[in-house]
């Protein structure tokens, strides 16, 4: 079908239609929150709303041409697949990475209820609204219009809602177990495009993560007598000064950073401290330091712990040669035969993605980005997206987009704007006809 045809028949984005199903999708945000143990998100509520609308076009029930399927791997937190089918085989394009769960939200800290859908001007409010369900909705009536409008295109175009993106802490239940299970493996075959991330751009590169935590063991004693302790809050500022300068030597700016316009490089820094407790005039026998990595993605997140593991250990065999603060300070007490120790431990570590810069997805998206939204300007952000580098990783040809805002994700009081919902649909449209030629 011709390219002109394709956005013919696509037209514009069914305004009602799509704030209809959104404000059913915010309605049962409170359900879908993924904060486990506590909150267990229930997707399959997200689902629902989405068959409400697809399946009267389903090849199954309604007699059209949508090829639909319900995969659950937990009771109540399915993903759904939606398939539009093209006539050549093997020409096919996606949209996927639109989550059904959300962080959680407070709502005595917001001006508006999170859980239900408000409009102000061209805003729509609630939790979900950027972060993703404003996308589930747009890509959910991208798929409604294609069954009801039954375009003869070539390519297929598959759509896949997943749960479970905001907490990995309960795996096998999204993408992961899709791709597992090989029900993706025919999406290879063409760009997939990930719609989770927003203010209407290509985001070509996003940053991997590693949650650390160095513990440090001193000796506790009276703060008047420091010359009896080993003080393990300057050991901690001591040695994470050293840690910092060897993961800046080893891990400097990398120059592919500006091809993809990283706005930072890679970083490690301290976030957070914590200690036992006690009296102002005690110096404790412990203390923790934690933070993160941002790492982009030209480094090897397994190099970088390795290499952090293998700093301490260094610095454990050298403890006396760390700089000291005042001339009682002192991280080694010979006569006791007590020394100051470092332990270093990660939590689950995700690596970042580079996107291939020279594939026919990004260049169709960049394309329809500049047709629709008047000016293209990839970018890249050491922020980092779960998932994605694994679908990379398995040969899928991942580019990302979205249509929310970035200074509403996560946030307090989230919204979306209309507008820009509309300008994704039409992008959609816009790389779907491209690929037609």
């Amino acid at each position: 079908m011709a390219a002109a045809g394709v956005k013919q028949a696509l037209g514009d984005l069914n305004k009602d239609a799509f704030v209809t199903l959104l404000s059913k999708l915010i309605g049962e945000s409170k359900y879908v929150q993924n904060n486990p143990p506590d909150l267990i998100p229930e997707e399959d509520r997200i689902v629902r709303h989405v068959l409400d609308v697809l399946r009267p076009l389903s090849t199954a029930t309604g007699g059209g041409p949508l090829v639909i399927n319900h995969v659950a791997y937990k009771p109540n937190r399915g993903n759904l697949i939606v398939e539009y089918p093209g006539t050549q085989p093997g020409k096919i394009l996606s949209f996927v990475g639109m989550h059904m769960d959300v962080v959680t939200a407070i709502p005595s800290e917001w001006d508006f209820d999170p859980f239900s859908l408000s409009i102000d001007g061209d805003k729509l409010r609630g939790r979900g609204t950027t972060d993703c369900l404003g996308h589930v909705a747009l890509v959910a009536e991208l798929m409604r219009r294609l069954g009801e409008t039954k375009p003869q295109l070539k390519s297929t175009v598959v759509a896949v809602f997943i749960a479970s993106e905001e907490n990995s802490s309960i795996p096998g239940v999204g993408v992961d177990a899709l791709v597992k299970d090989k029900l993706l493996d025919k999406l290879k075959q063409g760009p997939l495009f990930w719609i989770d991330t927003a203010d209407k751009q290509p985001c070509i590169g996003t940053g991997g993560m590693i949650p650390w935590k160095l513990h440090v063991s001193g000796k506790l004693f009276h703060s008047g007598l420091a010359h009896k302790a080993i003080n393990p809050l300057e050991l901690a500022m001591e040695a994470l000064k050293e840690i910092q300068s060897r993961f800046y030597r080893d891990f400097p700016p990398h120059q592919n950073e500006k091809v993809y316009g990283f706005a930072t490089p890679s970083t490690m820094k301290p976030t957070q401290w914590s200690y036992p407790g006690g009296g102002i005039n005690q110096i404790p026998a412990e203390c923790t330091v934690c933070g993160d990595v941002r790492l982009t993605p030209f480094y090897s997140v397994t190099d970088v712990m390795k290499k952090l593991q293998e700093y301490v250990e260094d610095l454990n065999a050298n403890i006396e040669k760390l700089d000291i603060r005042g001339p009682v300070s002192k991280y080694v007490l010979p006569d006791e035969d007590l020394r100051g120790r470092l332990t270093i431990s990660f939590d689950e570590a995700m690596s970042g993605v580079a996107c291939n810069l020279d594939s026919r997805g990004f260049h169709v998206l960049c394309k329809a980005t500049e047709e629709v939204v008047g000016h293209v300007k990839p970018y890249s952000i050491t922020g980092s997206l779960p998932l994605i580098r694994e679908l990379q990783e398995e040969g899928f040809d991942v580019q990302t987009s979205g249509y929310g805002l970035m200074a509403t994700y996560h946030a307090k009081n989230e919204y979306c704007l209309l507008s820009d919902m509309c300008q994704g649909y039409g992008v959609f449209v816009s790389i779907i006809s491209q690929l037609e030629d």
